[in-house]
C-alpha cells in the first residue's frame, strides 16, 4: 500500500488535518519529509 498517496489524498480533500498527518509520521507510515510534501510545513 502506498501510504503517502493515500494520506496525501485525504489531506488534499480536507479529510485529514496536519495533526492526523503528523500521527502517521509517528506511526511510521510516512516520513517527516513526506509530511512536508503533503502539508508544506516542517514537522515539529
Amino acid at each position: 500500500m502506498d501510504w503517502f498517496e493515500k494520506i496525501k489524498g485525504f489531506y488534499d480533500k480536507g479529510l485529514w488535518s496536519d495533526a492526523q498527518v503528523a500521527k502517521a509520521v509517528e506511526k511510521g507510515k510516512i516520513t517527516a519529509e513526506e509530511y512536508k510534501l503533503i502539508t508544506g510545513k516542517e514537522k515539529n
